[in-house]
C-alpha cells in the first residue's frame, strides 16, 4: 500500500502515478520559493498533493498530505533536509513541550513537511502549532474498545491504548543531539482513541478513504487509511494502532 492510496489515489504502477500527476497538474496552484516551486492541489475531501518543480520547469518530486482537524503544540528543534529533492524536508520535534521548556516533552519525533521550503525557521528551538497527518501502513488495526485492544496483545508487556513510539528516530544520537539525515525517518508507531471518523471520497479520483481523528499520547493526529485495510467500520471510542508515515503542516 502506498501513501497515495490512503487519500484515495490508488497507484498500483508507474503509469497510474504519471496519470495522477497529469490530472493534478490541470488543477494545481503554483507557489514559488527560493529553491523552486510547489504545485498544490487541495481536494474537497482534504486530500492534498504537492508537486515539486525546479526553475527549469521540470518536475522533481511530489508528496501527499491531508488537511485535517488535528492541532498540537510541538517544539521544533532542527530542520531536516532530504537528498531526494531541494524541496523535500521536515523537522525533528518534541511533542507537547512543558511551558517554558522547549527541548523536552512527551517524546521526540520526526515529521515531513509537504511545503518545507515555505517554512522559514532560522532559530531553534521554536515552539509551534502543527497539523499532523499519519498515513497508515498494512499493519493498521481497529479495535472495538480498550478491552478488545488489550486482549489482542499476546505478550506479557502490553502497550497502553494511548502510546507513541518514534521508531524513525533509532538513528538519533542522544549523546550530542545530532541526527543522521541519511537514515532518520518520519515514522511513528502509535495507538490512540477514535474521536471522529468519516469515509471520504477523493473528488479527483472518485475513490474512497477513511479519515479518523485520533487522540494519542502527545496530542491529536489525523489518520488516513485505504479502506481495504479497515475490516469493519470504525466506532467512536474505538482504538487504532499501527505504524505510520508522518506528514505535518507548520503554522508560522
Amino acid at each position: 500500500m502506498s501513501n497515495l492510496s490512503d487519500i484515495g489515489f490508488p497507484t498500483p504502477d508507474e503509469q497510474a502515478v504519471n496519470e495522477m500527476i497529469m490530472h493534478v497538474l490541470e488543477v494545481a496552484k503554483p507557489f514559488e520559493t527560493a529553491r523552486g516551486f510547489y504545485l498544490v492541489y487541495t481536494d474537497s475531501s482534504g486530500a492534498e498533493i504537492y508537486l515539486q518543480g525546479n526553475f527549469n520547469q521540470e518536475l522533481v518530486g511530489f508528496n501527499p498530505h491531508f488537511a485535517g482537524k488535528s492541532r498540537r503544540v510541538v517544539s521544533l528543534t532542527q530542520a531536516i533536509e532530504r537528498d531526494s529533492s531541494e524541496l523535500d524536508g521536515g523537522f525533528h520535534a518534541w511533542a507537547n513541550p512543558p511551558e517554558g521548556l522547549s527541548d523536552s516533552g512527551d517524546y521526540p519525533f520526526v515529521f515531513d513537511v509537504p511545503d518545507f521550503r515555505t517554512v522559514e525557521i532560522t532559530e531553534f528551538p521554536k515552539v509551534s502549532e502543527i497539523q499532523l497527518t499519519a498515513f497508515a501502513s498494512n499493519d493498521f488495526k481497529v479495535f472495538a474498545d480498550e478491552d478488545d485492544y488489550q486482549n489482542a496483545q499476546e505478550s506479557e508487556l502490553k502497550y497502553a491504548s494511548k502510546m507513541f513510539v518514534p521508531v524513525g528516530l533509532f538513528a538519533f544520537d542522544e549523546k550530542d543531539g545530532s541526527i543522521d539525515l541519511n537514515v532518520v525517518r518520519p515514522v511513528g508507531m502509535f495507538a490512540g482513541e477514535i474521536k471522529e471518523f468519516e469515509l471520504k471520497t477523493n473528488e479527483l479520483s472518485g475513490e474512497r478513504f477513511y479519515w479518523l481523528l485520533v487522540e494519542t499520547l502527545g496530542g491529536n493526529v489525523d489518520v488516513v487509511v485505504d479502506p481495504k485495510y479497515v475490516p469493519h467500520e470504525p466506532q467512536i471510542g474505538g482504538i487504532v494502532s499501527g505504524q505510520f508515515w508522518l506528514s505535518g503542516k507548520v503554522a508560522v
